[in-house]
């Protein structure tokens, strides 16, 4: 599924071939919550990096989170301008692109069940709303992105 973003003010717009477009994995980790979150954390859709398509790439800039007191390799990128979170990349998974699903202006589909991860360090105002089908876990899932859409049968083969 080719998926559409922006940042808020509009100085950044990008595009990405995505093969998980489900936004069904909610992140309550400090880092995701404080510079991308709203209800407490952020989703992050899969995409290819090769594939990844940037118009006003000067008004971007990237932040490297601090992680057990070092940097950490995953590159945040975000609008300098309006502060949007964009995606997320790794160096150490080159052919992934991680777009927030809160910059995609592209329809995206409905899960038919959601993952809760890193609860160990959600904010202590933040209420889970887990449906009944719903996963909830401390730390990360054993299953990736990838294997959670190719389980449900909703890989897009396209993107």
């Amino acid at each position: 599924m080719l998926l559409h973003g922006s940042c808020h003010c509009g100085a950044v717009h990008f595009s990405v071939e995505s093969p998980h477009p489900y936004p069904y994995q909610r992140c309550y980790c400090s880092i995701c919550r404080k510079t991308a979150g709203g209800g407490g954390y952020a989703i992050n859709l899969s995409g290819r990096a090769e594939t990844l398509s940037v118009e006003g790439v000067e008004h971007k800039s990237i932040y490297h989170a601090v992680i057990d007191g070092e940097p950490s390799p995953g590159e945040r990128h975000f609008c300098h301008h309006c502060a949007s979170a964009l995606w997320v990349f790794d160096p150490r998974w080159p052919e992934l692109v991680h777009p927030f699903a809160s910059a995609i202006d592209t329809d995206l589909p409905i899960p038919p069940e959601r993952v809760h991860l890193l609860l160990d360090s959600k904010a202590n105002w933040v209420e889970v709303e887990a449906g009944k089908n719903d996963k909830c876990f401390d730390g990360y899932p054993e299953e990736s992105i990838a294997e959670w859409h190719r389980r449900l049968g909703l890989e897009d083969k396209e993107g």
